[in-house]
């Protein structure tokens, strides 16, 4: 089974948590504070493996999380940075954002992406000693890895790209000109699925070409199969559009010409202004006043045009280095830039990050924030100074200002997390 999308959930490693520990040595008094630092927790990385053809591995598992950093420990040590987690790929894989579309990344050379970064990890005790503040009894967690619910999208590396209604010879002709051997019969959505062959001119010459499964109308928008395989089309920096120039199964040349490019102007406009080559297959079987009323129609449009009969072989060589000609001038395959986010989308996210809600329930206020739980099991709450820096985050945060704004007394409830205490003004 052939598979060009999927949806998967991925998350960077979090930092490990900084370490609260005091040195301890015989003869040696006050040995001080000597918590380390947690790791960093592993990137997710995406990287080109050529062996994959399709993305049918990731129907079955559709969750990657990178493992964690090693939290810090006493004399110093800082913790094990956790291994990155590799996930490979087709080449020609687009990484999309699944709620936004932003592209994140386009695997299409052999250099790896980074698509999520582990979190830093978190400070031990050791870096919070003061003159004022000898023995710290609290340490920063690690920080959280990045995660996105991502959508793989395949688009082939190819530089032609076959199309035209089902049934013409696109996969006749690639079996002739290739060695490709995709499935062939005498009946429509034949091709399933797209195929690759390399075609080779000469020596060091050679190109890729592309047979994408039949289009009809309406495919754009959904119609039948080819709509799946559009996408294909996108990065070719030819087309060869294959006509039945015979008419055999009672449809007009002209009008397949135009409703297939139709359909790929309506999928891309960059489709629409894509190089293109008409190729009047099934030359054989046409009348010479087919072929001469087509070729006028087309040529006066200002396409290419090749009469070939791919089963008979007959004109295919013509096409081959009239493509290879074409090519020579055209700019290589196209790839897909990373969309970074803006400085805007950035603080919206920094400020979602620092969400929270609060709410009144029987005179109990209860704080709701994700981002808290890893603040809140860092602190000691035996320890003053420990407690002086969870205030300090909550001020910070605005939270001790939205329960002043709420109407918060001295003396009542807060809870956050099943940890009560008293608000003290």
């Amino acid at each position: 089974m052939f598979v060009d999308q999927a949806n998967i959930y991925i998350k960077a490693g979090d930092g490990g948590d900084g370490c609260v520990s005091f040195h301890r040595e015989k003869y040696i008094a006050s040995g001080g504070p000597d918590g380390g630092d947690g790791g960093k927790g592993g990137d997710i990385v995406f990287k080109v493996d050529d062996n994959i053809s399709n993305l049918i591995d990731f129907r079955y598992k559709r969750k990657y999380i990178a493992e964690k950093g090693q939290n810090g420990s006493s004399k110093n040590c800082t913790g094990r940075n956790a291994p990155d987690l590799i996930i490979n790929v087709p080449r020609g894989t687009v990484v999309r954002e699944s709620e936004s579309g932003r592209i994140l990344a386009d695997l299409s050379c052999d250099e790896p992406v980074v698509i999520c970064k582990g979190g830093k990890g978190g400070r031990g005790n050791a870096h919070f000693a003061t003159p004022t503040r000898q023995i710290p009894r609290f340490a920063k967690p690690g920080f959280r890895g990045d995660e996105y619910n991502v959508t793989l999208e395949l688009k082939l590396i190819a530089d032609v790209g076959l199309v035209g209604f089902p049934n013409v010879g696109k996969s006749t002709l690639i079996s002739v000109v290739s060695a490709a051997k995709p499935k062939i019969a005498n009946y429509h959505f034949t091709t399933l699925t797209p195929v690759l062959g390399v075609v080779k001119i000469e020596d060091g010459k050679s190109f890729v070409m592309a047979d994408i499964p039949g289009l009809i109308e309406g495919a754009s928008e959904g119609v039948g199969l080819g709509h799946e395989f559009l996408r294909h089309v996108e990065r070719c920096r030819l087309i060869v559009h294959v006509v039945d120039v015979s008419g055999i199964e009672g449809r007009n040349p002209v009008e397949d010409f135009e409703a297939i490019n139709k359909e790929l102007a309506n999928f891309s406009e960059e489709l629409a202004e894509a190089p293109q080559i008409v190729a009047a297959n099934k030359s054989d079987m046409a009348t010479p006043e087919q072929i001469a009323e087509f070729r006028e129609y087309i040529e006066d449009k200002g396409y290419p045009f090749f009469e070939i009969s791919a089963a008979t072989t007959n004109g295919t060589q013509a096409l081959v280095y009239g493509i290879w000609d074409k090519l020579k001038d055209l700019p290589p395959v196209k790839e897909f830039e990373a969309q970074p986010l803006t400085q805007q989308e950035l603080d919206e996210k920094l400020i979602s990050n620092r969400a929270f809600n609060v709410t009144v329930e029987d005179g109990i206020y209860f704080v709701e924030a994700d981002w808290l739980w890893d603040i809140l099991r860092s602190v000691n709450m035996d320890d003053y100074s420990s407690l002086q820096y969870f205030q300090r985050v909550l001020r910070s945060s605005g939270i001790i200002d939205k329960l002043e704004e709420m109407g918060i007394n001295e003396g009542d409830t807060v809870s956050i997390f099943d940890f009560e205490f008293d608000y003290i003004r």
